[in-house]
């Protein structure tokens, strides 16, 4: 039995592999504003202040989550 040869085969696969496609940080999308790293932990207690800040008003945990969220990742309180 003969060997084929692999370089053709390997070429190939290796020019559409997702390793060799460009990571986000090379197209710019997070040099223009630094990324901040939020936990959960800190998103809840921030969404726990804005809870006790309007007053303990029921039924708007989403928006408070979601507004302690945008918060803390845009770096204000």
């Amino acid at each position: 039995m003969s060997k084929q040869p692999k370089s053709s085969v390997s070429s190939t696969n290796a020019s559409t592999t997702p390793a060799t496609r460009p990571a986000a940080a090379s197209r710019g999308t997070t040099a223009s504003r630094p990324v901040s790293v939020v936990t959960q932990e800190q998103i809840a207690v921030r969404a726990y202040e804005i809870f006790i800040a309007r007053g303990q008003q029921d039924g708007r945990d989403l928006e408070d989550w979601l507004q302690a969220e945008s918060e803390l990742r845009l770096g204000r309180q």
